[in-house]
């Protein structure tokens, strides 16, 4: 038997400005952006490198989702990327803006730092296994 998680949806406000957001402060690729009625559209994006798991950003569509935008999981981290070089992509992420709202430090999963994106959610920036010793 083989399984997996091909997307995850992220409530956003307008596609439009979560587009920009992930492509060019996080460099995500843009993989499809299809409409599916006036207001619907399928977008997936993925990080650099990444070839599974897409991030489907879905719009909020009532006052309902509307209040969820950003707090999807009540407060903790939403979503984890793994990366290879974590303080490449540390100081990358900073210099573009991007807000961490936990500096980097070492757990015995690896390195991580906790950063949000434009609409609050908390994601989690990790190098698993061995760690580089200095930035």
């Amino acid at each position: 038997m083989y399984q997996k998680i091909a997307h995850i949806a992220l409530t956003v406000l307008d596609y439009d400005e979560a587009i920009a957001f992930y492509t060019q402060q996080l460099d995500f690729r843009l993989v499809e952006d299809t409409p599916i009625s006036d207001n619907k559209r399928w977008v997936l994006l993925l990080p650099p490198g990444a070839r599974e798991c897409h991030l489907l950003l879905a719009r909020a569509a009532d006052d309902t989702q509307r209040a969820s935008v950003g707090k999807q999981t009540g407060g903790r981290v939403f979503l984890f990327l793994h990366t290879d070089d974590f303080w490449r992509d540390y100081h990358k992420m900073a210099a573009k803006g991007i807000r961490f709202v936990r500096e980097p430090r070492r757990e015995p999963y690896g390195l991580v730092a906790v950063f949000e994106d434009l609409y609050g959610n908390l994601w989690d920036l990790l190098q698993p296994g061995s760690l580089p010793s200095a930035d």
